[in-house]
């Protein structure tokens, strides 16, 4: 068991991602014909978002983990490259870049229709070894500031000088990650941790035929590259950790995928950044196999939040201790962050003091209406004031547990601890912002505290029927009567 109160110490890991950086740019529209000049669907498009690729998105899931994160690599002197140091700014992702002009900012444009993608286009140069060299000295000069370095290798020519860089950071007593792409692992010869997946540990020379055949061969790897340890990633078979004395299989945590794009990103970054923490490296690899688990279950290169991560990890282990808390102020960044990447987000709030069938349906409706649920949860000095001495039955930490173990609630923020706010939601659906308000019951839109700042902000306000007969006070009552 993985002591949970490590995630609250997520803040405290600091990371050079060192890699091939790249832009992803999403055209998403719809298909309604095929074109007459050929054979293929015609897009309508109706917007245009880039995200971080590559490198830089394993920092992007650094950052949405809580982890300080640096980014280090090359871009072209272009509009791609702009948009993407406008992208680390947003993300809070210290940019390292070096800027050339010689060859482009790796860009890759995704056509996409329906929630398929239609073609990708790829704009990109190997780049030459002025640029990768340039990259040396900006290493030397900002390796002191981080605690661990993360090299993410696409092969895209940024890591020509990795074995010079490694040396560097192993003298400094840094930890050392790799993603791998080079055939011949001596190439990261003197990391501590690699993360291939299964096609590169075989072209590496890894044997794959039994469980037995796999250990013994990636023991022999390990040893003839000079590589401490290696975290094997196998699709739908799971993850393995390998080291000289120890063997861990994982199995797969996720039961419908719906993209694995960027999920490697997703279980290195997790591993370095719960490695940061203080995890021991075995640990921090059954929760990246925990993180890969949600984050293919999202459509696109997504990221997990430490909340997503902490229920799960509670559901994997069925603990019943209370759930990780983040600070409110990450909280709310990593709301920011979901909206960023396009994710509606919805507010609701109430007591939740006794949570039903009426609850657990209301909820489901009111996630239903965006991508994301925040529910402000009052406090038990509100709940008093609200609802007599008497209440609550369950105190805040008990009623935030039971809510965060709900699919559909992402986000339970408390308020209502100072009286003189009162106890209504207000200040805090100022700072949530969010796209959609929802509220329970026979209200009226000018009722509802809230609704009119939302509505003045461009969101939606909407009205959601109880569940008849069921109720806390009900319930409560029902008790009372049968003892």
């Amino acid at each position: 068991m993985i002591d949970l109160r490590l995630l609250q110490r997520l803040n405290q890991a600091s990371v050079l991602v060192v890699g091939d950086v790249m832009l992803d740019r999403y055209y998403q529209g719809d298909t309604q014909r095929i074109s007459p000049e050929a054979p293929v669907p015609v897009v309508k498009v109706k917007s245009v978002q880039d995200k971080a690729g590559g490198a830089a998105n394993v920092a992007r899931n650094i950052a949405h983990l809580d982890g300080q994160v640096g980014l280090l690599g090359i871009v072209g002197d272009d509009a791609p490259a702009r948009s993407l140091e406008d992208l680390l700014s947003q993300e809070h992702i210290r940019s390292h870049l070096h800027r050339q002009n010689r060859q482009p900012t790796i860009t890759k444009t995704r056509i996409v229709s329906r929630q398929q993608q239609v073609v990708r286009l790829d704009h990109e140069e190997v780049f030459d070894e002025a640029a990768s060299q340039a990259l040396v000295p900006i290493f030397a000069q900002t390796l002191a500031d981080y605690q661990l370095v993360l090299f993410s290798d696409y092969n895209k020519g940024s890591l020509r000088h990795l074995p010079e860089m490694m040396a560097m950071a192993k003298q400094a007593g840094k930890t050392v990650l790799v993603d791998p792409k080079h055939l011949d692992f001596a190439f990261y010869r003197g990391a501590d941790i690699v993360t291939p997946n299964l096609s590169e540990f075989k072209a590496a020379g890894g044997q794959t035929h039994s469980e037995a055949a796999m250990v013994e061969s990636a023991r022999a790897l390990l040893a003839r590259c000079g590589i401490h340890a290696m975290l094997l990633t196998r699709s739908e078979q799971g993850m393995s950790w390998i080291s000289p004395t120890e063997h861990h299989h994982f199995p797969a945590q996720v039961r419908e995928v719906s993209d694995v794009t960027g999920a490697g990103d997703t279980v290195i970054a997790t591993l370095a950044v719960m490695v940061g923490a203080g995890m021991r490296p075995e640990q921090a690899s059954e929760v990246a196999n925990v993180a890969a688990g949600i984050v293919v279950a999202k459509l696109g290169a997504a990221t997990v939040s430490p909340e997503e991560l902490a229920v799960k990890l509670n559901h994997h282990w069925h603990s019943q201790g209370g759930l990780y808390q983040a600070p409110f102020e990450q909280v709310l960044n990593h709301i920011a962050f979901a909206r960023q990447t396009g994710e509606r987000i919805v507010f609701t709030n109430g007591c939740f003091d006794i949570l039903h069938a009426g609850h657990v349906r209301y909820l489901a409706q009111a996630r239903a209406l965006g991508d994301r649920l925040v529910v402000g949860l009052n406090s038990d000095a509100s709940v008093r004031r609200l609802k007599g001495e008497q209440r609550p039955v369950n105190p805040l930490e008990d009623r935030a547990t039971v809510l965060n173990a709900l699919a559909s609630v992402d986000w339970v923020l408390p308020f209502g601890d100072d009286a003189q706010e009162g106890d209504t939601p207000l200040r805090l659906i100022q700072q949530v912002a969010p796209d959609i308000l929802v509220k329970g019951g026979d209200y009226r839109i000018d009722q509802i505290v809230g609704a009119d700042w939302v509505l003045t902000q461009g969101g939606q306000v909407h009205v959601l029927d109880f569940v008849a007969g069921r109720s806390t006070s009900g319930m409560i009552q029902k008790i009372q009567e049968s003892c």
